[in-house]
């Protein structure tokens, strides 16, 4: 562990074009993480190659410019190298910043993994991921459905200002697509009461038979700019030990990939 993080830290040759000083502070930055979040002298000089004098002039200097603070014996990288991320995070989009947490939650559950944005009355996929087709209508970027038909819709609509439902349940045409949905504007409002009290969306094949879904939303600050959701074949969920439990486990992963965009997002602004 300790040799491939010295492999990885260690800096390329200087050659005109590179500064290898910049380098090494970068070095020892990335020499701290979760497993040694407070390092000695020795500890950081150990981690990344340098001499126990190079290191204390690094570190010492990242001190002087708060990047890192010590006690004198022991040293830890301060919330100011967040700042070095911003730049990167100001300059993606959306579906950028989510790609690669859908990503991720899909090939830890093997499931599909998707974002949306509300448009009118429709949704709007911005970013998938796709495990296995599973509806009859293939789904890529810019495919749309209606928001009251689908749990990133229902989670988007549940957290519109008041005004904003009110306009968007007088225009609406809210018929059921299947025999399990829902096809009333008061059953819709109870459905984003739940909704909205739980913080994530439940779909039962209210779009497509065979299809289930959970949702939930994504912030930017105060304000939810769009949902992400996990697609499941309703027959495997069924035949599962435990479908309730295995449900309530995908909520919450689904909850938590919502936490990560919104953590970026908000960081980019």
């Amino acid at each position: 562990m300790t040799d491939a993080v010295r492999t990885d830290t260690q800096p390329p040759q200087a050659s005109d074009q590179f500064v290898q000083s910049l380098a090494r502070g970068l070095a020892v930055i990335r020499a701290f993480d979760a497993e040694r979040p407070v390092m000695t002298l020795s500890e950081v000089a150990g981690q990344t190659g340098l001499t126990r004098a190079t290191a204390r002039r690094f570190l010492h200097t990242l001190v002087e410019l708060g990047y890192v603070r010590t006690d004198g014996k022991t040293f830890a990288l301060t919330a100011k190298v967040l700042q070095l991320g911003y730049a990167y995070l100001s300059g993606l989009s959306l579906p950028q910043l989510a790609q690669p947490h859908l990503e991720e939650l899909s090939l830890k559950l093997g499931e599909s993994t998707s974002a949306a944005v509300l448009d009118g009355a429709d949704i709007a996929y911005i970013a998938r991921v796709t495990t296995r087709r599973i509806m009859t209508v293939g789904i890529t970027v810019g495919t749309r459905f209606p928001a009251y038909a689908t749990s990133m819709g229902r989670v988007l609509l549940a957290n519109l200002p008041a005004p904003a439902l009110k306009e968007y349940l007088a225009t609406a045409e809210i018929r059921p697509l299947t025999p399990r949905a829902l096809g009333t504007a008061p059953e819709l409002l109870a459905v984003l009461a739940t909704v909205r009290a739980q913080g994530w969306c439940l779909l039962d094949q209210e779009l497509e038979p065979g299809l289930m879904s959970v949702a939930a939303p994504v912030f930017d600050g105060a304000k939810v700019v769009a949902a992400v959701n996990v697609s499941l074949q309703a027959q495997a969920v069924a035949a599962r030990e435990d479908p309730d439990a295995y449900l309530a486990s995908v909520a919450q992963e689904i909850s938590a990939t919502a936490k990560l965009i919104s953590v970026d997002l908000t960081a980019r602004g």
